[in-house]
Formats: structure tokens, C-alpha cells, sequence
């Protein structure tokens, strides 16, 4: 038998085509979903992560899970994409987003078995989510300031105890206050806020300090460890001469040009010092380092110097203090100078560290716990929830949770779908089955049968409206808006797109193509050379 030129081009490729290839990405979607379904709720359970060298993480964040993982298979890594995209979109709902990314593909492989074409399943999607989107809005209420800290509650649910959720819903409410009339983008709470794990205290002492901490000591520790305001300079680099990149050697046949040199260089150098003083700086921050011959200079001149910064501390202590960063001494200038109303150094835990209060949005969270996996939890919490009420102060329309939303949606869609011609009807009835997996999952994870919950829910709000969704802490239908168990319209909404995108992209695939990876012998030739 012949082979045609096109498997002869192939032949170091295994290749997966037609229906297979639908099969075979939807098995992967949903073994990767059944990972973190069980952490969906304030009935979730936690994963225990055991990295390569044996790093441990607890946790109950589902992004964190997917992104720990080591997966290989592209569909996998595609849904992980989805959720790392509705975790920085969002800072929530990640779980909810692979869930429904898998169950849209899950009943769109039902749909090919009776004959639906993936083009007739796509437009069927396509409509559901613009009329699912129109929807949410329809629902969605103004929230007063009661209801807006019970979202972030809600956020918290199952990854922290109560206890510790009101706390970390206090500061992060405290610093997304601060930066709510601030310019910036969506990262901006990222970037203002510094977090700062510390072990000595409890996880619910955790606090925002409305100013820089850092593990930082002074240069020099004769100079004044604590200064009631002064002026600061930020140099984004060094305060040291510049060294040869070049690999040169230089003769010298006298000990007077030996001598020469290194006094203009100390020259250089006082110069620095002395554009310093004459603007009246007291505290020197560099992100490099400093030289030693300097240090006296600095001293004399009475300026308390720090190093080794890293660039985003330089950032915020530059909006704490209004100082501009330059990259040479000698650039600097009267309008790049900056104030601080005070610095002072503490010892945690063995560790000295820097504080310096200024007039800026730029704060640091102190995240404590009495272990490092308590530490982590904490600062995954309290991520979560300050990106949460950040976004609350711009778009601050909130929803039912407890599953009402997808309830609501999976009753409207359906009855939207008797209003469409063609078998993209099915595709909408197969949209609106996969909402509710959420409050299907919900059930499960609470120990309810989620087949008896969710027709009740169904049921329930056929009488009684949207708002009403399941309390899983007591197994019954409730107005969530009473109950003060909310979600955010903007984390619904994303995770309604998200989860979409990611299952047209997935149903659109028809061929999958491995190339071919064999075992080879290592070339040691490099390795002998260099012996």
C-alpha cells in the first residue's frame, strides 16, 4: 500500500482528528474541573499541595491549585489560562469559570451525538451569553455599605475561618478606601499595597499600615535610627562610580598615577555628596548599592542612608513621598526631592525593619500567622479580598449568590431558547443546564443531594423571585440579600465570557497534532572542551 504524500509529511506526528479530538479535550477539561470542584463554597474542601522539593501549600483558592499543578495536556493548560485570566480580571470566581468552562463542553459533546454540528453549538453559546449578560443586569441592585462588606465575606467563605475573614474584610475595605479616588489601573491595589509576611502575632492581628515597612537597616549605625520628617532622595541605582564593562588592564609605572586616580574618584564621589547636602536631603534610598568610601561622606554630612531596594518599594516610596526617582545623583534636582513625616526602625522576630510615613496612597499590608502555610493563606485571603473591594468602589452592583444567579439565568435561558429557530434551541437548553452546576456543586460540597437542591432552588424562586438562593451553612433556600451572601456583577459577568471564550476555542479544534519526542543520546563534547 502507498502512502499519500500528506501521511508521509506526518509520519513523526501522532494525530488526533475529528471527533477524538473532541472527546479527548473534553475528558481533559473535566478531569482538570473534578481537581477543584470540591473547593467550591464555604463547605469547600482544601487541597494539599506537595511541591517537587517538598513545599507544602494548603489552600482552598482554586487558581492556586490549577497554577501549582504540573499539567501537560493543552486543553488543561488552556482552562488554567481561563482561570489565572478571571483571577486578574477579577480576583474571584475562578473555580466557578472552570467549572462552567467544562460543563459547556461536557453538553456540547452530548449535542454532537445526536448530530448538532460545534457551528450550530457555537452560535447556540454565543446567544446565551449576550442574553445572559443583558440578564445579570436586569437582576443586579446597589448595594449599601453593610451589603458591600457581606461580598467580600462572601469571597472569603471557605478559604478562612469567620473570624479571620471579618478581619482581613476590615483592612482590605481600610486600604481599598484609600485608593478609591486615586488614578490607576486595574492592578492598582497590587501595586499601592506592599504585603508583608511577619510571624511574630496571631493571623487575626494582621493590619494596614498607612505607610512603607520593609526588612530593611540603615548603612551606617552610628547615624539616627528614627527622624521625625525630613527630605528624601530616591536613586534608581547606585551611589558608587561606574565600573569598566570592558575586561582591561591598565600599566602603571608610577605610584602618584595609582594615587591620582583614586582621588578624582573620591572627588566624584564628594561631589555626589555635596549636591545632596545642598538640597537639604536627610534620608538616601538607592536600589544598588552604595560605596564604602561614601559612607563617612554621608555621615558627615548628616544623611541616613539605605540600600538594596527593590524597584516597586522604590515605586510606592516614591507616591508615598512625592520624591521622583533618578537614575545618577547628579541629575537630581530641587523639584525631585520628597518629604516623609517620619522613619523609624523595629525588630520582628530578629528582623530590623524600615517604616517611613509619608502623605501618599501607598500602605503595607502585615500580614502575620504563627506558621509560614498560615502566612500564605492569609496573604492569598487578603488578595483576594482587597481586589475584590477595590473594584467595588468603581462597579458596585452586586448579585444573589448561593447559587441564585445561575439558577435564574438556566430558567430565563430556557424559555429564551423556545424564542429561537434552528437546533441552536439545544445549544441554548445546553447553556443553561451548565450554569447550573454551580449550585449543583454547591450541594454536593455542603452534603445535600444537589438533583432534590436544585429543583427546590428552581422552584423556590419561580415563587418568590432571583434573590432567592441556597444557604449551604443551613441547607435552605433564603433571600441572599437578607442573608448578605452576594457576589460582585463584575466577577459573574467575567466568568460568564471567560468560561464561553474558552469553550468555543476548545469546540473549534477538530485536529490535534503531537510531534513526536525520542529518547536521545546526550553530547558530552561541550562538557570534555571545557575540562
Amino acid at each position: 500500500m502507498v502512502e499519500s504524500e500528506h501521511d508521509v509529511a506526518l509520519q513523526d506526528t501522532d494525530r488526533i482528528e475529528g471527533r477524538s479530538a473532541l472527546v479527548n479535550n473534553v475528558n481533559a477539561a473535566l478531569a482538570l474541573a473534578g481537581a477543584v470542584r470540591s473547593t467550591l463554597g464555604p463547605r469547600g474542601s482544601d487541597k494539599m499541595l506537595v511541591g517537587g522539593n517538598g513545599e507544602i501549600i494548603v489552600t482552598n483558592d482554586g487558581v492556586t491549585v490549577l497554577e501549582t499543578a504540573k499539567v501537560e495536556h493543552p486543553t488543561a493548560n488552556l482552562l488554567i489560562a481561563t482561570s489565572s485570566a478571571q483571577d486578574r480580571v477579577a480576583r474571584d470566581g475562578t473555580t466557578t469559570s472552570v467549572l462552567l468552562t467544562a460543563e459547556l463542553l461536557r453538553n456540547a459533546l452530548e449535542l454532537t451525538r445526536i448530530g448538532i454540528h460545534p457551528s450550530l453549538i457555537m452560535n447556540g453559546y454565543r446567544l446565551s451569553v449576550e442574553e445572559s449578560l443583558s440578564e445579570l443586569g436586569k437582576i443586579s441592585i446597589q448595594p449599601n455599605d453593610l451589603q458591600l462588606r457581606g461580598v467580600i465575606e462572601t469571597t472569603l467563605a471557605g478559604k478562612i475561618d469567620v473570624g479571620l475573614a471579618n478581619r482581613i474584610t476590615e483592612i482590605a475595605i481600610e486600604a481599598a478606601d484609600t485608593l478609591s479616588e486615586e488614578q490607576g489601573g486595574d492592578d492598582l491595589e497590587r501595586v499601592r499595597v506592599k504585603r508583608l509576611r511577619v510571624a511574630g502575632g496571631s493571623a487575626s492581628e494582621s493590619e494596614i499600615i498607612h505607610g512603607l515597612v520593609l526588612r530593611k537597616q540603615r548603612l551606617d549605625f552610628t547615624t539616627p535610627s528614627s527622624s521625625h520628617g525630613g527630605v528624601i532622595a530616591i536613586v534608581d541605582g547606585g551611589l558608587e562610580n561606574a565600573e569598566l564593562e570592558l575586561d582591561a588592564q591598565i600599566e602603571i609605572q608610577s605610584t602618584g598615577v595609582l594615587a591620582g586616580f583614586h582621588q578624582r574618584k573620591l572627588e566624584k564621589l564628594r561631589q555626589k555628596v555635596a549636591r545632596l547636602t545642598e538640597l537639604g536631603v536627610e534620608l538616601l534610598c538607592v536600589r544598588d548599592g552604595i560605596a564604602d568610601e561614601v559612607v563617612p561622606m554621608l555621615k558627615e554630612a548628616g544623611i541616613t542612608a539605605y540600600r538594596r531596594f527593590e524597584r516597586e518599594d522604590l515605586e510606592r516610596l516614591s507616591i508615598l513621598t512625592g520624591a521622583t526617582m533618578i537614575r545618577t545623583v547628579n541629575r537630581l534636582s530641587k523639584e525631585d526631592i520628597g518629604h516623609y513625616k517620619s522613619r523609624s526602625e523595629e525588630k520582628i522576630e530578629d528582623v530590623w525593619h524600615l517604616r517611613i510615613d509619608g502623605e501618599g496612597a501607598a500602605m503595607t499590608a502585615l500580614l502575620r500567622g504563627t506558621t509560614p502555610i498560615m502566612r500564605e493563606e492569609v496573604s492569598r485571603a487578603f488578595d483576594d479580598a482587597l481586589g475584590v473591594a477595590y473594584r467595588l468602589s468603581r462597579d458596585n452592583l452586586i448579585l444573589p449568590g448561593g447559587g441564585a444567579t445561575q439558577t435564574h439565568l438556566a430558567r430565563h435561558l430556557r424559555a429564551f431558547s423556545t424564542t429561537q429557530k434552528g437546533r441552536e434551541q439545544l445549544a441554548i437548553e445546553g447553556f443553561a443546564d451548565a450554569l447550573e452546576v454551580i449550585p449543583r456543586a454547591l450541594s454536593e460540597n455542603a452534603g445535600l443531594d444537589p438533583i432534590d437542591e436544585t429543583l427546590a432552588l428552581s422552584a423556590a424562586q419561580v415563587k418568590s423571585g432571583p434573590w432567592i438562593g441556597l444557604d449551604v451553612m443551613s441547607g435552605e433556600n433564603k433571600n441572599m440579600q437578607e442573608a448578605g451572601i452576594t457576589d460582585p456583577l463584575f466577577v459573574a459577568r467575567q466568568a460568564l465570557e471567560g468560561a464561553t471564550e474558552a469553550a468555543i476555542s476548545i469546540l473549534r479544534i477538530d485536529d490535534v497534532l503531537w510531534a513526536k519526542v525520542e529518547a536521545g543520546t546526550p553530547d558530552w563534547r561541550d562538557e570534555e572542551e571545557q575540562d
